[in-house]
């Protein structure tokens, strides 16, 4: 919401939002309707981990530090659209795991409702409205920071507890490799290849694939732990996507580049 009141919706953030929550639900569509994608990540909690970012505390910083300014809507409607995807897909769908029924349309209201993606877009319109827009941004910066610091610490502290697991934190099964390889190659080849389609030029297309390439949203672990499924799944893909990407997100910012900006 801190975000938004300093630069303000326009039809890049609505775009970007639009764009991401469309691919996330529509690769949740396919990957459980199609056997062979619901083979290879059977569960929710898998699902949601290969496709949900960390946009908001690894991603926007990212595209601060590697974009020009110009970008900041498209990077931040990528994250409310993502934000929309976890807090409707994750409650919807775990809850469906953990107790095998189906839920009904207003339990997913509530999860769109409740989620603080709604709540920060609603919480922004009404400073509009009431023209408070300009002061309560400039306030909003401190528990934004503090926010951050707090989701870092939990994201620490997640990753020193795996890491004093006694089972070995790489010994990972195929389906956790199937998550990791959508979270940071697959998703942002599908995302290149959408930007390509709708023709955005080079800067627009960087903040989408950036964000796309994101390691796993520290919102799979709260949410798997929350509904009791498969948490120690989520903590082994949080971790290993987080390590990776160290790597992968370099790369891949060469390569659009060397080959996106170029075409």
């Amino acid at each position: 919401m801190g975000l938004l009141l300093k630069e303000g919706i326009d039809i890049n953030l609505i775009k970007s939002a639009f764009l991401a929550f469309s691919v996330i639900g529509l690769l949740v569509t396919l990957i459980n309707i199609i056997p062979i994608f619901k083979k290879w990540l059977p569960n929710y909690t898998l699902q949601l981990a290969g496709l949900i970012g960390n946009t908001s505390f690894l991603g926007i910083p990212i595209a601060l530090a590697l974009l020009p300014s110009k970008t900041i809507n498209l990077t931040i409607g990528f994250d409310l659209g993502t934000t929309l995807s976890a807090w409707i897909f994750g409650p919807f769908f775990l809850q469906k795991s953990n107790s095998n029924n189906i839920p009904n349309i207003k339990g997913l209201l509530n999860a769109l409702i409740n989620s603080p993606a709604s709540r920060g877009i609603i919480g922004v319109l009404l400073a509009y409205l009431f023209q408070i827009d300009e002061i309560l941004g400039n306030y909003l910066w401190i528990p934004a920071r503090i926010v951050i610091a707090l989701a870092i610490i939990i994201v620490g502290t997640r990753l020193g507890i795996i890491t004093n697991q006694n089972e070995k934190i790489l010994d990972l099964n195929e389906e956790i490799k199937f998550a990791i390889l959508l979270k940071l190659f697959i998703l942002p080849f599908i995302i290149f290849l959408v930007c390509k389609f709708l023709n955005f030029n080079f800067y627009q297309s960087s903040a989408l694939i950036l964000q796309a390439a994101t390691p796993t949203a520290i919102s799979t672990i709260l949410m798997a732990e929350a509904y009791g499924v498969k948490q120690k799944i989520a903590s082994k893909i949080l971790f290993t996507t987080t390590l990776i990407s160290i790597i992968t997100i370099p790369l891949l910012k060469l390569f659009m580049n060397l080959f996106i900006q170029t075409t």
